[in-house]
């Protein structure tokens, strides 16, 4: 059975991390439970002991014959460190190499695929000191299974809540027996809007909510693909394992998009980008008064054709663009197509109370230069393994012809 490292942190959530090692047994593997010494606070090391029936390792200076090569194997043994709770403390640690505890030193002496299960104060998980920590053991490779919104131990209702144990179990699982049709690839997804500021409170949007994008990013997920998922603001939850850069507006997309896409297998940019943007930030709030304001508007970036000039007649990655439109889909998303060099357009009438924007539901026109393919009305989970599907195939098709003499 492959050994799981279960780092249990300070954190009210630490209770939940018991269910997190049960859950972790139930799919056969054997787990090895590292508490902090504030995480003995809240769960005593003896429930750990009980479910693991291995000694729980609470202390790096442990005392005994075979403590020092009993503590030191752990780092070669485990398939998968876990940390769940992951408090603003150990990510800190984990992010500037701080080595003060045995879980903090086991994490620079592995080299097993570390998963981490943020949970803190809604305030803590935005301050920029704990992003920049994120961000920064996200680009070494560190995977996240994010925080649910609700009733924090605080008395706060914000996001920060400990993901539920099969969350964390399901992602956790992923990681370890990776398995699927993208295994060992890489897929960017885009979601929801951009919002484009015209001062500190006001701003330019539209009504996606994301949950075509989510859908599509949690599919690619369930084919055994790493999946960075670029998201505006939205309400949805992340699927499990899947990492997660928020942006805000379409020129912070269109980085994160330009540092990630030429990896990548597939690109598909479900993202509702705005199409224009202020040329100009009002400093603070602008005043109300009874003079007409004048608003300049400006083209926000155009990252799918940009995607499309940067990639020219080269096989990868497969990109796929959104058309939004009012009416029939398939004459512009036509035009796009060409327009943005890609391989897929997935075209929408946004009319539909049934479909499109904020609905669980869509029915769209998967369009490609060989032919326009009508997918009716489904949920959105199932539009997106129909999209993956085509991705796939041509991936298939252009890993073939490349391999002909």
């Amino acid at each position: 059975m492959p050994l799981i490292g279960l780092g249990v942190s300070g954190g009210i959530g630490a209770y939940k991390a018991v269910e997190v090692a049960r859950g972790l047994q139930k799919r056969g593997h054997d787990v090895a439970a590292i508490m902090t010494r504030s995480a003995r606070r809240f769960v005593g090391e003896v429930t750990f002991e009980a479910i693991t029936r291995r000694r729980v390792v609470t202390d790096q200076f442990a005392r005994g014959g075979n403590a020092d090569i009993e503590h030191i194997s752990l780092a070669t043994d485990i398939a998968l460190l876990l940390v769940a709770p992951a408090t603003a403390n150990v990510i800190g640690k984990f992010a500037n190499g701080i080595a003060d505890d045995f879980l903090s030193s086991l994490y620079l002496a592995t080299r097993a695929p570390v998963l981490m299960a943020p949970a803190m104060n809604t305030n803590m998980l935005e301050h920029d000191a704990v992003r920049r920590n994120l961000a920064t053991l996200s680009a070494r490779g560190v995977r996240f299974v994010d925080p649910g919104q609700g009733y924090l131990a605080c008395g706060w209702i914000g996001k920060g809540r400990l993901a539920e144990p099969e969350e964390i179990v399901e992602a956790a699982d992923r990681m370890i027996l990776p398995r699927g049709s993208l295994l060992g690839r890489l897929v960017v997804v885009t979601a929801g809007p951009t919002y484009e500021d015209i001062d500190a409170v006001r701003f330019i949007g539209n009504r996606s909510s994301g949950k075509m994008g989510y859908a599509v990013a949690a599919e690619a997920a369930r084919r055994g693909a790493r999946v960075v998922l670029v998201s505006g603001p939205s309400q949805q939850t992340p699927p499990a394992g899947v990492e997660v850069i928020a942006v805000r507006s379409a020129h912070e997309m269109q980085a994160a998009v330009q540092q990630q896409a030429f990896g990548a297998d597939i690109v598909v940019m479900a993202a509702a980008v705005a199409d224009y943007t202020p040329d100009r930030r009002a400093a603070g709030k602008l005043e109300r008064s009874d003079a007409p304001l004048d608003l300049r508007l400006v083209p926000a970036p155009d990252i799918l054709a940009g995607l499309g000039r940067a990639r020219g007649a080269g096989h990868t990655p497969v990109l796929i663009g959104f058309a939004a439109e009012s009416g029939d889909p398939a004459v512009r998303g036509r035009e796009k197509l060409v327009r943005k060099n890609v391989d897929f357009i997935v075209a929408n009438d946004i009319s539909r109370s049934d479909a499109g924007f904020d609905a669980d539901t869509n029915a769209v026109v998967i369009i490609s230069a060989e032919r326009d393919e009508a997918v009716p009305l489904a949920p959105k989970s199932e539009i997106a393994a129909t999209i993956l599907d085509r991705a796939e195939q041509r991936l298939t098709a252009r890993n073939l012809s490349r391999r002909e003499p």
